[in-house]
């Protein structure tokens, strides 16, 4: 496995590989597939669950670990964002990862950046509401990131539902060929979802935090019944379980379609239906969610 930290250098390293793949293949037709996975770093069980599954599926796997400044608001936690570069690649080359893309932010952003990718509609909603700017941060280096890596598949985890439901849309809409691949939301042993902003919380924090894996299955089980309990009801039940932790500070509980972001006016509703969350835990904020599958 390679560790790069310059764009030139992550080309040709991918390049090359793809030559030698077509070698050994004997046939210059034979187009080896190019698996991504960008992350911010600091690698739990979850991220190495999506390089292995990029590995299972495609002939070469890059990895990027970037903490990408233009997805922080200016009181977040860009500067306190844990990082372990070392670790990072170690973990990326147990999973499976031939390459570790490691730039800096000037290399990232080498001048001030006149270009934003920007997502409509379904960035007005959720962590967009309460980030502004952090899709277009988002969108903006991940849009980057696929023209520099060129996959045929990124890999992305749905405990960021929203986050992915941008990404592919911003895919289609420019029309890059790349498959996105969601993933299942890893979670830990009591339930909590993995977070790389997990390491934040004291004891008494993560002990109370299990209370949205909770929320979010008592929502499932009282939405079996669509009949039985309107959206708004279903909203309050889930905050009324959430506030059972004192801790617990809710920044929202919504209920939305899937990937549409719009209002959903009835659980019988057709299709995919999100119950997205996000909470405050002391100075750690910390989002999940469920989808509903109808009909």
């Amino acid at each position: 496995m390679q560790a790069l930290t310059t764009i030139a250098a992550l080309r040709e390293a991918v390049q090359a590989a793809k030559r030698a793949k077509r070698r050994a293949a004997a046939s210059d037709a034979y187009e080896p597939t190019v698996g991504f996975m960008p992350t911010l770093g600091y690698m739990h069980a979850g991220h190495v669950s999506l390089i292995e599954r990029a590995r299972q599926e495609n002939d070469i796997v890059v990895v990027s670990i970037f903490v990408n400044p233009l997805q922080f608001g200016a009181n977040e936690d860009f500067d306190k964002y844990p990082r372990d570069n070392e670790r990072d690649t170690r973990l990326a080359k147990e999973a499976g990862a031939d390459f570790v893309f490691i730039p800096s932010v000037d290399e990232m952003y080498p001048a001030p950046t006149k270009t934003i990718v920007s997502v409509q509609d379904i960035t007005d909603v959720l962590c967009g509401a309460s980030r502004p700017g952090h899709f277009d941060g988002v969108a903006t280096v991940v849009a980057k990131l696929f023209n520099i890596v060129l996959p045929d598949k990124a890999y992305f985890g749905m405990k960021d539902a929203q986050q992915v439901a941008v990404i592919e849309q911003f895919t289609a809409d420019l029309n890059l060929p790349v498959t996105i691949v969601p993933c299942p939301t890893f979670r830990e042993p009591d339930g909590l979802a993995m977070s790389s902003r997990n390491v934040y919380l004291n004891a008494d924090e993560r002990r109370q935090a299990t209370v949205l894996n909770e929320a979010l299955r008592l929502a499932e089980s009282l939405s079996a019944d669509p009949e039985g309990i309107t959206p708004g009801q279903l909203r309050e039940r889930i905050m009324e379980h959430i506030q059972t932790a004192p801790l617990a500070v809710i920044d929202y509980v919504e209920i939305k379609a899937y990937p549409s972001m719009e209002e959903v006016s009835s659980l019988q509703d057709s299709g995919r239906i999100l119950i997205a969350l996000a909470v405050k835990f002391g100075k750690t904020r910390l989002i999940d969610n469920t989808l509903l599958h109808r009909g």
